[in-house]
């Protein structure tokens, strides 16, 4: 999710690509529809898995490639294609990324076997990555920079709402017909984005490119590092567990796939809901914040094998979960951005390539897991990866240090006390 340079108040540029306001909000609306069916794509497996498992003859855990691949896929695209970008017109990456999109779910739906769907799902992954570098990046040229917080609001609020009936979504429309229906369904809704973006988005050249400088500039620091591991993992104990809950709820807690519809939905909208309620109070004190979320994340995966004969108590555990990482990708994304406040764009590339990593990694980890010792020993691996996520969070000094400090010395510049502040 990098953020390139808007255009400031009063650029022609941006007067000309806002003809009106309600033609730019209409634009703005078109990559919010974008953004849900993305998010929606990428994680319809997860409500899928049995039923895909089952028809394909693979195992749970093989069957969780489909969630590994793309993640890898992302990694790649994520700082690729804006370092291949250059200075291509970011409307024709859009739309052609929005094609890829469009061509994963086809391929996926009539998949004949297990290689060619795990192909039409790196084509999603390819197309991901490349997805959120540009995705909030647009939202501020949009419209008018004074309405750019509200624009990127807006994209956010497609993603938060594709977790909530994203995957509850698919499984719902798999019980209804079949999956490979749930993914023509979210192929449908792609064409709704693609047609929009093509109609409303207007031009948005880019003025400045991604170095590779930048990258490595970022890795270079031992804080950036540091907090880039300790995403890994935190992300890591979340998809390595999350990527099989719904076996886990069929196998092991006698859920009826009517039922787990149900938890996942109410998962995806207690998230929804700790996402804002969090939003209020995490600047305040953002590391007690992102704290107590991976504390009961952990708590969460340990108590799920345990207490799984109890399907009120599952339930309840279920919904800890979604409290936990409702709030967790915006703890987050906070502390890359303070962390990173003089390199923005080279923050939110390694930001999402890392998470692309921690979901292939955390998923195909747990697969191997699945396969050879079972859900529940899977999730006990979540709750030791989120235990080193807790340890390494606790290993930042408690007083957080500013930029200034953070930034590398260079003879005759002084510190940005602005930024230095506000990462406070």
């Amino acid at each position: 999710m990098m953020m390139e340079n808007s255009h400031p108040v009063g650029d022609p540029l941006n007067e000309a690509r806002n003809p009106s306001p309600m033609r730019a909000w209409l634009a703005v609306g078109s990559v919010t529809v974008g953004a849900f069916a993305f998010v929606t794509t990428e994680f319809l497996p997860v409500g899928l898995l049995p039923q895909v498992a089952q028809e394909f003859g693979v195992t749970p855990g093989t069957a969780g490639l489909m969630v590994t691949i793309p993640g890898v896929m992302a990694a790649i695209s994520a700082p690729g294609m804006m370092l291949g970008a250059g200075r291509v017109d970011r409307r024709y990456i859009l739309l052609i990324l929005s094609v890829l999109l469009l061509t994963s779910n086809l391929i996926s739906a009539f998949a004949p076997n297990f290689a060619v769907m795990l192909i039409g799902r790196a084509i999603l992954g390819a197309s991901l990555g490349g997805f959120w570098t540009l995705a909030l990046a647009a939202a501020g040229r949009l419209v008018q920079p004074r309405e750019a917080a509200r624009a990127t609001a807006m994209i956010l609020a497609g993603v938060t709402f594709a977790t909530v009936i994203g995957v509850p979504f698919g499984t719902f429309i798999a019980s209804l017909a079949s999956w490979r229906a749930s993914f023509i369904a979210t192929g449908i809704l792609v064409t709704v984005a693609m047609v929009a973006q093509a109609i409303l988005v207007p031009s948005l050249p880019s003025k400045a490119a991604l170095r590779i400088a930048d990258l490595f500039a970022l890795l270079h620091r031992t804080h950036s590092r540091r907090s880039l591991i300790m995403v890994a993992f935190i992300f890591g104990a979340h998809f390595s567990s999350y990527t099989f809950i719904a076996p886990f709820l069929l196998q092991y807690a006698d859920f009826s796939t009517e039922s787990i519809t149900w938890v996942l939905l109410g998962f995806g909208a207690i998230g929804f809901v700790s996402n804002f309620a969090v939003s209020a109070t995490v600047t305040r004190n953002l590391k007690a914040s992102l704290a107590a979320m991976v504390l009961m994340l952990m708590i969460s995966l340990l108590m799920m094998p345990a207490l799984r004969h109890s399907a009120p108590t599952v339930v309840a555990i279920v919904l800890a979960w979604g409290i936990a990482f409702g709030a967790i990708p915006l703890c987050l994304s906070l502390w890359i951005q303070k962390s990173t406040a003089d390199l923005p764009e080279a923050g939110s590339a390694l930001f999402v390539g890392i998470i692309q990593v921690a979901i292939a990694v955390g998923s195909s980890l747990g697969g191997r897991v699945v396969d050879r010792l079972g859900i529940p020993a899977d999730f006990e691996l979540g709750a030791v990866l989120a235990l080193v996520g807790l340890a390494m969070l606790g290993s930042f000094l408690t007083r957080q240090r500013t930029l200034a400090q953070l930034l590398p010395r260079e003879k005759g510049l002084e510190p940005d006390r602005t930024a230095a502040k506000a990462y406070k």
